[in-house]
């Protein structure tokens, strides 16, 4: 009953559903943006919109094929003799490519995929397409795969990255896990999910807000000294404040996530749930599907989420007002998006990269690793025991501020 009644009592306020609400529809805004801005050329023009995603589902009917090496070896293949006719071929002072018929009926319809094939060829920080195909040299086979080891290994042996001998091993060890040949199909919509989810720190943020008077606002209103001294004031009304700010952060947060994913995958489909996250990146390490990496990356923001619910709730307890929280939460939360990374190791580097902003972000492809002596845990692990601890740390501690606090 106490915790429905606190439950009650910051969903009533007419605060929380004007934050709520204009959080959502930021949420919807920012997660829609894709799809009002989507476009795709065709031979006879853009074609914008839903008309333009149904296009483009309709070019990659045909591309839901498993990458083998003999299917790489004709692709490039197929390139190569489109480049031997000169009238094909258009010249901007720098590279040839394609032009007329052979790139709007042979490359335009595939073209993402023929770059992520050329990728896998070229070196770290360098970015290949199509018309790298003709120096190719592939009379013996394409070696797709083999290419994408040896691109691996470069990474892992760079010098700026300064893994040790156990953290190559631990992401060689990651890397085999990754299931071959690549199948390859239709994935936008979960594309466009992965490469937003920061845009969950102002769901974050509105929680915060709602919950930021939770105790500091009993001091304000004057009711600490009758909480405090009732019965259950110091036992079970805290617990229950706790536990309703948490069961309200829960529910929020998932209905953001319902209009976050939502949205995307209503407009662009569910296709390519199924399919490895190495046809975004051939080098990322990580053996998961785009509904699995999805999934933990929404698991990881959701522990943030409580660990920020817990820092509030102990800022709460020892502030006098709600607005002196917030002028804590807002920096904790924002600055680090104006903070960059000058690598992946390091004290710095490594210390931002688990910060609240930066813990929404997957990270997928960099290689961020933690070594503790002969342990090695990925980003990903050590964000989930980082927030965990966070939170496990931070709700006993608001308890216990507001538990202790002296009534003027």
């Amino acid at each position: 009953m106490l915790i429905q009644y606190e439950f009650l009592k910051i969903l009533r306020k007419r605060s929380t559903l004007i934050i709520i609400t204009i959080s959502l529809m930021l949420t919807g805004f920012l997660f829609g943006l894709p799809i009002i801005q989507y476009q795709i050329y065709s031979q006879d023009g853009v074609i914008k919109g839903t008309k333009g995603i149904a296009y483009e589902k309709e070019q990659y009917a045909k591309l839901s094929v498993p990458l083998s090496e003999e299917y790489i070896k004709e692709t490039i293949q197929e390139v190569q003799e489109l480049f031997k006719n000169p009238d094909s071929i258009g010249y901007d002072g720098k590279e040839s490519f394609l032009i007329g018929d052979a790139y709007w009926n042979k490359i335009a319809p595939r073209e993402t995929l023929l770059s992520l094939i050329a990728n896998a060829y070229s070196k770290p920080n360098e970015v290949f397409g199509y018309n790298q195909f003709p120096d190719f040299d592939i009379t013996n086979g394409a070696f797709f795969y083999q290419s994408i080891d040896k691109k691996i290994e470069t990474l892992l042996n760079s010098p700026s990255r300064a893994l040790s001998q156990r953290q190559k091993e631990y992401w060689r060890s990651m890397a085999d896990k990754i299931d071959m040949p690549f199948q390859y199909g239709y994935y936008k919509g979960w594309e466009v999910i992965i490469s937003s989810f920061e845009l969950l720190i102002f769901a974050i943020l509105s929680i915060c807000i709602v919950i930021a008077p939770v105790f500091s606002g009993e001091y304000q209103a004057g009711t600490d000294a009758v909480i405090l001294s009732g019965r259950y004031g110091k036992t079970k009304l805290i617990t229950a404040k706790i536990a309703a700010s948490l069961l309200f952060g829960t529910a929020v947060f998932i209905l953001h996530i319902t209009v976050a994913c939502g949205l995307p995958l209503a407009v662009f489909g569910i296709d390519g749930w199924d399919l490895p996250l190495q046809i975004i990146n051939t080098v990322i390490p990580y053996p998961f599907t785009f509904l699995q990496a999805v999934f933990i990356n929404i698991g990881i923001i959701y522990l943030v989420l409580l660990a920020m619910i817990g820092v509030t709730l102990f800022l709460s307890a020892k502030m006098k007002s709600p607005y002196f929280v917030l002028m804590i939460l807002i920096p904790l939360l924002f600055i680090p998006m104006f903070l960059t990374p000058n690598g992946t190791t390091g004290l710095y580097n490594l210390s931002l990269f688990l910060l609240p902003y930066r813990s929404t972000r997957p990270e997928f492809s960099k290689y961020i690793s933690y070594q503790f002596g002969g342990f090695i845990l990925d980003i990903l692990s050590i964000r989930v025991i980082v927030y965990l601890v966070l939170a496990g740390m931070m709700l006993p501690l608001a308890k216990l501020g507001f538990k202790r606090h002296q009534v003027a």
